[in-house]
């Protein structure tokens, strides 16, 4: 029988956002200003109370992470949020674009926000960061397709992260984070993991491991997880530049979202 995340405990360590008050998902709506949640029938009061609290303090710490105001989070007030509804069979978390909405399951999803947010972002910002990309397209793919920027310092800025995930040194070739994803894939027979979107929500999820809040609702796995092991997140020397090059991205956004209000 499955754990419920209201018996499960998850590791966090970092700042108290509500004052040991509790908080539901209208809290959360209002504060972040998402442009809907939708909790799943099947989710009991119990249940959904202790949720709140954890998505609070996943999402705040989140936004303390990116360095940006309560809007970076919803993405302006354009994406929803399900939790325990709206899943796919066999998918804890999955981020629709056709909907705008990220969904996470109710015994399974935990730890996955950090990289299905990366995606709504990615998505997001396409239409944002290039002229000629369609709109449904995310923005890491349109990059990678060599997709014409829209002339801005943040652009320049996004490219660089996008270089430092996708391309090795030179500029000329896959990154070692991109040729293992490839590897992977060819083994497994499919097209999931070097998919761009996917490594760079991969490299998101590893950079805000690093950033010092550690939160096991939000990100967990980028150090000691099947899937690191199997070298899917950043390592080394390659990881430190990924985290450097969004460590600048996101202080600038931050900063630029801050002026603007």
């Amino acid at each position: 029988m499955s754990q419920s995340d209201s018996d499960r405990r998850f590791y966090r360590q970092g700042p108290d956002h509500r004052g040991g008050a509790g908080v539901s998902f209208v809290d959360i709506r209002r504060r972040f200003d998402f442009r809907s949640i939708r909790i799943g029938r099947w989710v009991t009061k119990a249940e959904q109370e202790r949720a709140a609290g954890l998505f609070y303090d996943a999402l705040a710490d989140l936004m303390t992470i990116l360095g940006g105001p309560e809007v970076l989070i919803s993405l302006r007030g354009t994406l929803s949020l399900q939790y325990g509804t709206g899943g796919r069979p066999g998918v804890s978390a999955h981020y629709d674009p056709r909907e705008r909405c990220f969904s996470l399951a109710k015994n399974a999803g935990p730890g996955s926000i950090a990289h299905e947010w990366f995606h709504a972002f990615d998505h997001y910002l396409c239409d944002k960061a290039f002229s000629d990309a369609p709109r449904n397209l995310f923005a890491s793919r349109a990059w990678l397709h060599d997709a014409t920027p829209l002339p801005h310092p943040l652009n320049d800025r996004l490219s660089r992260c996008f270089r430092a995930i996708l391309l090795d040194d030179s500029g000329e070739g896959p990154s070692e984070l991109f040729r293992v994803s490839a590897q992977t894939d060819k083994s497994l027979g499919t097209l999931y993991y070097s998919q761009p979107e996917e490594v760079c929500a991969r490299a998101f999820e590893a950079f805000v491991q690093d950033a010092g809040i550690r939160n096991n609702f939000l990100v967990k796995g980028t150090r000691a997880s099947e899937e690191a092991r199997a070298g899917l997140y950043p390592q080394d020397g390659e990881r430190e530049r990924i985290n450097a090059a969004f460590y600048d991205y996101f202080r600038s956004l931050g900063a630029a979202l801050s002026r603007v209000g």
